[in-house]
């Protein structure tokens, strides 16, 4: 994942909810398997970790990707924020989503249908 310079959290929230979905797909706890940093002589990442590669700088507004790694091929999913607008527009679109329910208790899966409303 990469951020702008003044990002204080790494890795992102949002890369570890990634990083949470790849386990929970995996069946285990990801604090059992992921590896936030490597740097040296390490050695060889070993068998079954999620590691994560932070990077921080410019302007970058955001951006995210998993990729599932094997020997002689490779699947990436990216996502990359190109300014914060799209953030406002989901705020007013699950603002609105919101209004039309009665009260409770909602999260982001609700907004966008995932969820059991």
């Amino acid at each position: 994942e990469a951020h702008h310079r003044f990002k204080v959290d790494a890795p992102s929230g949002t890369a570890l909810m990634l990083g949470e979905a790849a386990a929970r797909g995996r069946g285990i706890e990801l604090d059992d398997v992921a590896r936030r940093a490597r740097g040296g002589l390490v050695g060889p990442r070993g068998a079954g970790e999620i590691g994560f590669a932070v990077l921080r700088g410019g302007g970058i507004v955001g951006e995210h990707s998993v990729s599932f790694l094997a020997e002689g091929e490779t699947l990436t999913l990216s996502h990359a924020a190109g300014d914060r607008s799209m953030f406002a527009r989901g705020a007013i679109a699950a603002a609105l989503w919101v209004a039309r329910r009665p009260p409770g208790e909602y999260d982001m899966r609700d907004v966008l249908g995932f969820g059991a409303v």
